[in-house]
C-alpha cells in the first residue's frame, strides 16, 4: 500500500509565496493557482513566476500582487466567507477555513482579544487568503494525500511591522508553532542575524498540514521555492519532494477520555469540533463506568502536529479532567479526489487504492447534502448519481461504494 506524499525541506524558512513557488517549481501551471483566484472572486490580484536562485539552488519565485487601489484591511471571517463562497472542492474549502481560522486565532491570542475583534495589518491584505487557498489547493491538484514537513528554522533578530519594532519569530508565527508542538531548529550556519525566516502565513500552512517527520518514500518530482531575499549565509528556499510513501502506514496519536456526566449533544458538538479541527476520526463508546454508572469513551484520531490542541479542545468541550494519549500505526489505502459529473452538477468524489488501483468510490456527503436540499431530490439520488459516473474509474472486481 502507497500513497502519494509531500516533503517541505525548510532549507531557508517557509512563507505562503514560497510554497506556492515549490508547487509550481514541482510542475503545477501557473494558471491553475490564477483559476483559485477567480475561483475567490477577487479581482485586482495578479500572480507571477519567475525562475531564479538562491545561493546554489535553482527554484521558482511566485509573488502575488494585489495591483488594485484598496487600502482595506479585511478579517479574517472576510477570508473565510470568500473561500466558502468559492465553489473549489469540499476538502481544500475545509482545510483553508481552517487554517484561516487557526491563523486568527494565533493573532487573537497575542493581542489578547476574541478573534472577531482583531485588527489585521499585514495579514489584513488579500494575498493572505490567495496564498493559504492556492497552497491547499495546489497540493491537491499534484495529488498529494498527506504532507511532512522537516524542523523549522525560526530566524533571529527583529523586523518592523505594522505594531512597531517585533522580535523573530513573530509572535503570532510562536503562538502557532507553540500550539501544534512544532519542532523548531536554530538559523542554519549559526547566523546571528538571519531575520524573519518563517511568516505567520508560512507557519500556519505548515502547521496545519504537515506532521513533523521525514517520511520513507520514493521521490518523483522536487522543486524549491525561493523567498523574497538573498542571504548570503543560505539559501532563501523552500523545499519540497513529491513521490509515494513507501511503508503505507502513517503515525497518528489515540486520545482517549471517560466522561460519564455530560450531555450528549455536548459530546456529539466536541466530535464536530475535533472533525473541523482536522483529526482524522472521533467517536463516542459506550462504557460501564465504576458505581454502576453509563458513560461514554470519547476518542479521537489525531496527527502527532494536532495532539495538544485536539486534547485541549476536548478539555475545553467537555467535564473531563484528564486525556489519555498513545501513539498508533494506521495501514492506510491511497487516496485521489477527483470531480465526477452529473444531472445534479459536478460533484466531489474520493477514489480508495491499493497498490496503484482503484477499488472504490465515495462522493463527498456534505456536497451531496447541499446538492440534495437545493434540488429538493432525495440525498440517496444525488449519491447514486455520484457513484454511477464514478463506476469507470474503478477497477473491475473491486467494490462499487
Amino acid at each position: 500500500m502507497s500513497q502519494r506524499v509531500g516533503y517541505f525541506q525548510c532549507v531557508g524558512g517557509a512563507s505562503g509565496d514560497m510554497i506556492l513557488g515549490s508547487l509550481v517549481d514541482c510542475g503545477l501551471p501557473i494558471d491553475t493557482l490564477r483559476s483559485v483566484v477567480s475561483s475567490l472572486g477577487i479581482d485586482g490580484v495578479a500572480l507571477r513566476a519567475a525562475p531564479g536562485t538562491r545561493g546554489a539552488v535553482t527554484g521558482t519565485l511566485v509573488t502575488v500582487s494585489v495591483e488594485r487601489d484598496d487600502e482595506r484591511r479585511h478579517s479574517m471571517p472576510d477570508f473565510v466567507e470568500m473561500v466558502r463562497r468559492s465553489g473549489l472542492p469540499g476538502p481544500v474549502v475545509a482545510s483553508a477555513t481552517g487554517i484561516l481560522n487557526r491563523l486568527g486565532r494565533a493573532e487573537a491570542t497575542v493581542h489578547g482579544v476574541e478573534p472577531e475583534d482583531v485588527h489585521l495589518h499585514e495579514l489584513g491584505s488579500l494575498d493572505t487568503v490567495v496564498d493559504v487557498t492556492c497552497s491547499v489547493a495546489g497540493l491537491a491538484e499534484l495529488g498529494v494525500e498527506a504532507v511532512y514537513s522537516s524542523p523549522i528554522p525560526t530566524g533571529s533578530g527583529v523586523v518592523r511591522t505594522a505594531h512597531g519594532a517585533t522580535p523573530v519569530p513573530a509572535p503570532a508565527t510562536l503562538a502557532l508553532l507553540t500550539s501544534a508542538g512544532a519542532p523548531i531548529a536554530p538559523p542554519p550556519g549559526g547566523v546571528q542575524d538571519a531575520g524573519e525566516m518563517v511568516t505567520p502565513t508560512g507557519a500556519a500552512l505548515l502547521t496545519g498540514l504537515a506532521t513533523f517527520e521525514q517520511p520513507e518514500m520514493t521521490v518523483d518530482v522536487s522543486g524549491y521555492g525561493l523567498g523574497s531575499r538573498d542571504p548570503a549565509a543560505y539559501p532563501n528556499a523552500l523545499g519540497l519532494w513529491i513521490g509515494s510513501e513507501t511503508t503505507g502506514r502513517s503515525s497518528l496519536v489515540l486520545l482517549e477520555t471517560n466522561i460519564d456526566d455530560e450531555s450528549p449533544q455536548v459530546l456529539v458538538y466536541a466530535i464536530e469540533r475535533l472533525i473541523a479541527l482536522g483529526a482524522k476520526d472521533a467517536w463516542l463508546t459506550q462504557a460501564q463506568m465504576k458505581k454502576g454508572r453509563t458513560g461514554q469513551v470519547l476518542s479521537a484520531l489525531v496527527t502527532p502536529a494536532l495532539e495538544s490542541r485536539a486534547a485541549d479542545l476536548i478539555m475545553r468541550e467537555t467535564t473531563t479532567l484528564g486525556v489519555r494519549s498513545s501513539l498508533v500505526r494506521r495501514h492506510e489505502a491511497g487516496r485521489e479526489q477527483v470531480i465526477v459529473q452529473t444531472r445534479f452538477g459536478p460533484i466531489p468524489v474520493k477514489i480508495k487504492k491499493l497498490d496503484g488501483s482503484a477499488i472504490d468510490a465515495s462522493p463527498e456527503y456534505e456536497v451531496a447534502k447541499r446538492i440534495a436540499l437545493e434540488k429538493r431530490v432525495p440525498l440517496r439520488e444525488v449519491l447514486a448519481a455520484a457513484r454511477q459516473a464514478a463506476r469507470s474509474l474503478v477497477e473491475p472486481g473491486g467494490p462499487s461504494g
